[in-house]
């Protein structure tokens, strides 16, 4: 079967930077619906449009076409006093951008901490960097129709509904508001 639209795809996968530094070995195949459906980074969409089962490719991905350029205005020093304890380097919580423009609220990576300061960065870790991705399509199969319908895949490496806590515990997310 070719990959098409409305076909589930699973690839599996290793992710570089452009110099061939290993981001992730890829221990899990990446499971996708094909089609414009936003599960994937649109420039593999593009690679594997009409390939099948065997298919192997290595492309780039420059910024634009992956998490965006690094953005610095998405960095941001807040008074350690704002944030829950304990507090470690890696933490995420979801907060509020400091533009106006964009009210949608955003998740902010903790990347340093300094006494009573901590700097939190909005961006995509991955942001700023050219990705290489080294792909082996390994199943090709037409989606159900309540994949299609949800727009994501279910059941193995796929997304489950009802059967677990995807809520996280209280206190998993904290909101952040800018300090102006």
């Amino acid at each position: 079967m070719k990959i098409a639209k409305n076909t589930v795809v699973t690839v599996n996968y290793k992710l570089s930077d452009a110099q061939d530094n290993l981001i992730e070995d890829g221990s899990q195949p990446m499971v996708y619906l094909h089609g414009g459906y936003e599960n994937t980074l649109p420039k593999i969409e593009e690679e594997l449009d009409g390939k099948e089962v065997g298919y192997s490719s290595i492309i780039q991905v420059e910024p634009d076409d992956a998490f965006g350029e690094y953005d610095s205005s998405l960095v941001k020093v807040e008074p350690r006093s704002r944030l829950p304890e304990p507090l470690e380097v890696g933490m995420q919580f979801e907060g509020m951008p400091d533009s106006e423009d964009d009210e949608e609220a955003m998740i902010f990576t903790v990347t340093d901490i300094a006494d009573d300061k901590v700097v939190l960065d909005g961006n995509h870790p991955l942001a700023g960097i050219a990705l290489r991705f080294s792909l082996n399509v390994v199943d090709v199969r037409a989606a159900t129709d309540e994949e299609m319908a949800h727009g994501h895949v279910h059941g193995a490496h796929g997304h489950h509904h009802g059967d677990e806590d995807d809520e996280g515990e209280a206190g998993d997310h904290v909101a952040i508001h800018p300090i102006h």
